[in-house]
């Protein structure tokens, strides 16, 4: 018991305690010490995905802007997000293919940056740096880019977030897109707190190179090795960061001590959701790209980008492109791109050469399978979102799609998902092979999928239909 002589201390070091609990819980991010469950200002409002928002692009000169699109340059503008004005931000066209094509086929709905701070350092919209506008190209369900990061979410894999936007310009309708979260410093803020580490988007300049970086290949410890690596930052590195990439490199390409490099938990649940929805437009593909790169400490983590072309819908660049449902559906969960591409992924190539990292794989894969496919939670969040944003689509002015081809393309995502979760729980259990050897050896014990035409998610036929 506490003798009243000293009951006045005590009680006013406690009150000193709380009272410095309080401002450390208040203040805590002006001393550098981040909040567990700190979220900021703007994933609460324009990132709430319960809801559609509304963001109103004022541009004097659009038509000249889309004359233009295919170069990528910054125009400013005004953008009015759930009836807020913002000014003097910077607005530009994105994409690769999907712009080349986009223009091609003589259409004008291209997916957007708006870039808060372009013009105007400091300028933010509730602490965002940098949004996109994502137009579904070659996704009629509008559901493939918006499902593949709810996925990752899943499985705790730091994603972007998104919610879906009704965009006009100038007040008149110009379509319904999803908003996405740009990994730049806000993202990394959020996922990996006040002292966040290195992000990167490594990208090829010409397909046809080696792209040796991009692979995430050690060729060396030369910096100008990793050119398609550093020429991609998202904010200024130095150095040093530099060699301590490059460091991190050379111990994955070793195949030994890897979680001294690697986030190896992270990066196999990532694994995990990038094999289940069949993007080759990606590091498994043949492409290598379509992923940030982040580093902490010397230890390097995979993040999620650009899911429009996944679910077995990629063929851009391809000869010969797979079209057979059965072969996509059932495409093998353990080796999931042909020898030579993954003798080329090291990332993923050398951590399943490890039977722990392996049988880690396997392990997160029926989690993620028991926890969204077969407790209904996959289905439940597409036809919610679904018909939440169906009477947009319906409205939708530059649409790639009809609207009954929509809702075709819907039914057969929720169709595709439900047979490769029923495909990927038959590999794990050996009821199917889940090698590509093995299912070359052995073809016929195979999920039926021969019901499904993958083109009803979104094919070049519709951007025909569309111009």
């Amino acid at each position: 018991m506490i003798n009243h002589r000293h009951a006045d201390k005590f009680c006013l070091a406690a009150m000193a305690a709380a009272v410095l609990l309080t401002v450390v819980l208040l203040f805590g991010d002006f001393f550098g010490i981040t909040r567990a469950s700190a979220s900021p200002e703007y994933a609460g409002r324009l990132f709430d995905a319960e809801r559609v928002h509304t963001i109103d692009i004022l541009l004097d000169g659009w038509d000249a802007f889309l004359e233009t699109a295919a170069e990528e340059e910054y125009t400013l503008c005004s953008v009015v997000i759930d009836g807020e004005e913002f000014p003097r931000v910077g607005l530009r066209a994105k994409g690769n293919n999907s712009r080349r094509l986009t223009a091609e086929y003589g259409l004008d709905r291209y997916s957007l940056k708006i870039e808060f701070d372009h013009y105007q350092p400091g300028n933010y919209y509730y602490g965002l740096d940098k949004l996109s506008l994502d137009a579904s190209f070659q996704d009629n369900s509008y559901l493939k880019t918006f499902m593949a990061y709810d996925m990752m979410r899943h499985m705790q894999v730091p994603a972007p977030l998104c919610s879906y936007t009704w965009v006009t310009v100038n007040g008149e309708p110009w379509g319904l897109f999803l908003a996405v979260e740009e990994p730049e410093e806000a993202f990394a803020r959020r996922c990996f707190g006040n002292h966040y580490g290195k992000l990167y988007k490594p990208d090829y300049q010409s397909l046809n190179a080696e792209n040796a970086d991009v692979a995430l290949r050690y060729t060396g410890d030369d910096p100008a090795n990793y050119e398609n690596i550093f020429r991609k930052a998202k904010y200024d590195v130095t150095e040093a960061d530099k060699h301590r990439l490059i460091e991190a490199l050379k111990i994955l390409d070793s195949g030994e001590n890897l979680e001294q490099a690697v986030n190896v938990d992270e990066v196999l649940r990532y694994f995990v959701v990038q094999v289940f929805v069949m993007n080759w437009d990606s590091y498994l593909g043949r492409t290598g790209h379509n992923y940030f790169l982040y580093e902490e400490d010397g230890i390097l983590s995979i993040l999620p980008w650009d899911y429009n072309l996944a679910f077995g819908t990629y063929a851009l660049g391809m000869t010969d492109p797979i079209r057979d449902p059965n072969v996509l559906i059932n495409y093998p969960i353990y080796t999931p791109a042909d020898g030579e591409v993954m003798r080329n992924r090291p990332l993923y190539h050398n951590l399943m050469k490890q039977e722990e990292y392996f049988a880690q794989y396997r392990e997160y894969f029926e989690k993620f399978l028991k926890g969204y496919f077969e407790n209904g939670l996959f289905s439940v969040r597409l036809r919610e979102t679904a018909e939440m944003i169906a009477p947009y689509v319906e409205k939708d002015p530059t649409a790639f799609c009809s609207y009954e081809d929509h809702r075709l393309a819907v039914d057969v995502l929720e169709q595709v998902c439900l047979l490769r979760a029923e495909s990927a729980g038959a590999q794990l259990r050996g009821e199917i092979p889940a090698t590509i050897s093995g299912q070359m050896e052995y073809p016929e014990p195979r999920v039926d999928a021969s019901g499904i035409d993958l083109r009803d998610l979104g094919d070049f036929e519709d951007l025909e239909k569309a111009g």
